[in-house]
C-alpha cells in the first residue's frame, strides 16, 4: 500500500465555541461592493436639494417631464433628476443642473451644493469624488408662476 503524502494548509476556518464556523481574514476583503451610478446621483440629488437657495435640479424640460409622470399613479418624484453620476472603483464625478431663487449669491449657492454632495457622497459611499459640475439653468423669480410639481395633482 502506498502512502499519499498530504499538504498542510493554513486554515480557511475557524470553528467556535458555539460550533459555528467562521472564516478566517479581514472580512472586508471577503467580497466586492459595487454602488450603481443611480445610488450616487439620489444621494447628491438629495443632498443638493437640502441647500438654502436651491429652487429645483433639472433643466425646464426635464422638470416639465417629471411633473407630468409624477402625476402618473404609482409614479413618484425623481430623487436623480437634474443629477448625472459617472462612478468607477474609487472616484465618482458628478454634473448637476440646478435652479436657483432669486436674490441669492450663485458663487454662495454652488459653493454650498458642491461641499454638501461630496460630504454626503463620501461619507455615505466610501467614494472619493473627484469633481462636482453645477450648471445653473434658470433663475425663479418671485413673481413667477409656480412650477408644476408645486401645483395640486389633477383629480
Amino acid at each position: 500500500m502506498t502512502e499519499v503524502p498530504t499538504r498542510t494548509t493554513a486554515p480557511t476556518a475557524t470553528t467556535t465555541a458555539t460550533g459555528t464556523r467562521r472564516g478566517t481574514g479581514d472580512p472586508a476583503t471577503r467580497g466586492r461592493t459595487t454602488i450603481s451610478d443611480g445610488v450616487v446621483a439620489k444621494i447628491a440629488g438629495m443632498a443638493a436639494r437640502d441647500v438654502v437657495g436651491v429652487y429645483a435640479l433639472g433643466s425646464g424640460g426635464a422638470r416639465t417631464l417629471g411633473a407630468v409622470r409624477d402625476r402618473v399613479p404609482g409614479g413618484s418624484r425623481s430623487a436623480t433628476r437634474g443629477v448625472k453620476a459617472e462612478v468607477g472603483e474609487v472616484q465618482t464625478a458628478l454634473d448637476l443642473e440646478i435652479v436657483v431663487e432669486y436674490g441669492v449669491s450663485i458663487a454662495a449657492v454652488s459653493r454650498t451644493v458642491r461641499e454638501n454632495v461630496i460630504s454626503a457622497v463620501e461619507r455615505m459611499t466610501g467614494l472619493e469624488v473627484v469633481e462636482v459640475n453645477i450648471n445653473v439653468g434658470d433663475v425663479k423669480l418671485p413673481d413667477e408662476e409656480e412650477d408644476d410639481d408645486e401645483r395640486p395633482p389633477l383629480q
